[in-house]
């Protein structure tokens, strides 16, 4: 699993990869079963005319390619949002996933019963 932390038109800052890289532990167990490669990448962007910070947040495994992203005021509290509101997908998109498992083959059988 490679993590990449990005911090664009602002200086590099150790707390907040460190705080990052700690909030990903939640992402990170429930990838652990993924094939890999799994790549995840956080950029930081600071805002150039307000004082708004920009998260965002990618996850690019064989199965999934989502992006999620937050901005405003606080950078910590985008942290949080970004990794939250990701979990989610990712339990969405697996949800999706296995519904599609399950559907296969039983459209032959709605087939037979008409």
């Amino acid at each position: 699993m490679r993590k990449q932390f990005t911090f664009k038109e602002m200086p590099t800052s150790d707390v907040a990869k460190n705080y990052a890289d700690k909030q990903l532990s939640r992402i990170e167990d429930y990838l652990k079963n993924e094939p890999t490669p799994i790549d995840i990448e956080i950029v930081f962007t600071q805002g150039r005319t307000h004082a708004h910070h920009h998260v965002d947040l990618l996850v690019r495994t064989p199965n999934y390619k989502l992006i999620t992203s937050y901005e405003g005021p606080e950078m910590y509290d985008g942290i949080d949002e970004v990794i939250d509101t990701m979990y989610r997908r990712l339990l969405e998109e697996k949800d999706k996933r296995v519904q599609d498992r399950k559907m296969v083959g039983r459209h032959d059988e709605f087939k037979k019963q008409r």
